[in-house]
């Protein structure tokens, strides 16, 4: 495991990369019932806009909005402002929305590509981690450290199972109730709380809280994304031999995100200054960005057909943590969470930019900008030259967004958009 490559991906990787054809079935409820605000809302998007760029903007503002609910309540056991929990629904509502057409804008820009894929799956492993702390926040969660810690490692451990089956199968598959229907419960979650009030979770019915709800939710999820990933690990990957599409072990995956959530458990229980307990928001960023690059990388491995190394160097960012303990915490522990933070998304940020940079220069095109229209320019008349037909340059592609959440959304119709022919 070499701490820093001069190439992350190498010629062959990214030659698989560059063929690399989209593959993904989906079966949800509310995608259907959506697609006439996200095709209207496509249709007013501005040509020149590229869809990576309409995807960060949707992280940008879910992190922001989330960031400020942490802000009232590092410990998710305060009571956060309304106002902050309506900003809250907004910012995933915006991003949930901005993610649902960034592919729509790549094909009517004519810029997909295989960046976008990755570059789409890479800001959901991100958003994942603070849409599911922003949840616990708003129901106030932090007064049972140990259920909140099970919420928001499910909804990191279920992303990364869902891309886990499609490095076996090859096709990234959505059931009924799925990531969609999951970003709205939460965006109710976060309304409720702020018409009335974080504390209306904390209501009896019988014998239970109204918060309970949640585990109930995350455990049916849970079952529901389990039970795929096992019938899709029973029958057998498309590899040779079942394996993956990489021709290795459809088991491989598991060991790698294994040595983020096992630490994480431990070093929670064993924690003499109750580091967890006092600091969950910190807690859970550090640790959900490890899991971001761990997803990230099964996403790299699955599209370059590749073997995915078991280790990271974000991991020693929790073996900070774990060294510390063993030494009887010579540094408090708080301490070292804020550098185990540090690092793990310094790491992260270099990792994603690396990659952005190494696939940009193999396919020729741009992060955040389509260079050129859709439509070819009017040429001025020159009749002095003789007429050659393609004469004109390849334009070049944006690394855009090409991942969408259904099959059938590549025929459904853009809505009152005149400017495409």
């Amino acid at each position: 495991m070499q701490f820093y490559k001069e190439r992350i991906l190498n010629a062959a990787q990214l030659k698989r990369l560059s063929e690399h054809k989209y593959s993904c079935t989906s079966a949800s409820i509310l995608d259907a019932w959506l697609q006439p605000w996200w095709c209207w809302l496509v249709s007013k998007t501005p040509l020149w806009l590229a869809p990576n760029l309409i995807t960060i903007l949707g992280l940008i503002v879910n992190i922001v909005t989330t960031l400020i609910l942490i802000w009232y309540s590092p410990d998710a056991r305060q009571e956060p402002p309304r106002w902050a929990c309506a900003l809250c629904a907004l910012g995933v509502f915006v991003y949930q929305s901005l993610d649902a057409i960034d592919g729509k804008q790549a094909r009517r820009t004519g810029s997909q590509s295989p960046l976008g894929e990755l570059f789409d799956h890479g800001c959901d492993s991100i958003s994942t981690v603070f849409i599911a702390l922003g949840a616990c926040i708003a129901v106030k969660l932090g007064d049972y450290p140990t259920w909140m810690f099970f919420q928001c490692f499910c909804a990191m451990t279920l992303f990364y199972c869902a891309h886990w089956q499609a490095y076996v199968t090859g096709t990234l598959k959505m059931g009924r109730i799925d990531v969609t229907e999951a970003q709205y419960a939460i965006i109710l979650i976060h309304l409720i709380s702020a018409i009335l009030g974080p504390d209306f979770w904390t209501t009896q019915v019988g014998s239970l809280e109204m918060r309970y709800s949640l585990g109930g939710v995350a455990v049916a999820g849970a079952v529901l994304t389990l039970g795929a990933l096992g019938a899709a690990i029973a029958a057998g990957g498309v590899g040779k031999n079942g394996s993956t599409v990489a021709g290795t072990s459809i088991l491989s995956p598991v060991i790698p995100f294994s040595l983020v959530v096992v630490p994480a458990f431990i070093i929670f229980q064993k924690s003499e200054s109750h580091v967890y307990e006092n600091h969950p928001a910190l807690y859970i960023l550090a640790f959900g960005m490890v899991a971001a690059k761990v997803t990230n990388r099964l996403v790299v491995a699955h599209m370059t057909k590749s073997e995915m190394e078991l280790y990271d160097w974000s991991l020693l960012g929790p073996a900070m943590l774990f060294l510390n303990q063993y030494f009887n915490n010579a540094i408090p522990e708080y301490y070292v969470l804020w550098l185990c933070t540090l690092w793990v998304y310094a790491d992260l940020m270099r990792y994603c930019g690396q990659i952005c940079f190494e696939i940009c220069e193999h396919l020729r095109i741009r992060l955040f900008r389509i260079p050129y229209p859709p439509h070819a320019p009017h040429l001025p008349h020159a009749p002095h030259l003789p007429h050659v037909p393609h004469a004109d340059p390849k334009p070049e592609r944006n690394g855009t967004s090409d991942s969408e959440k259904s099959e059938s959304e590549d025929s459904a119709p853009l809505l009152n958009n005149n400017s495409i022919s």
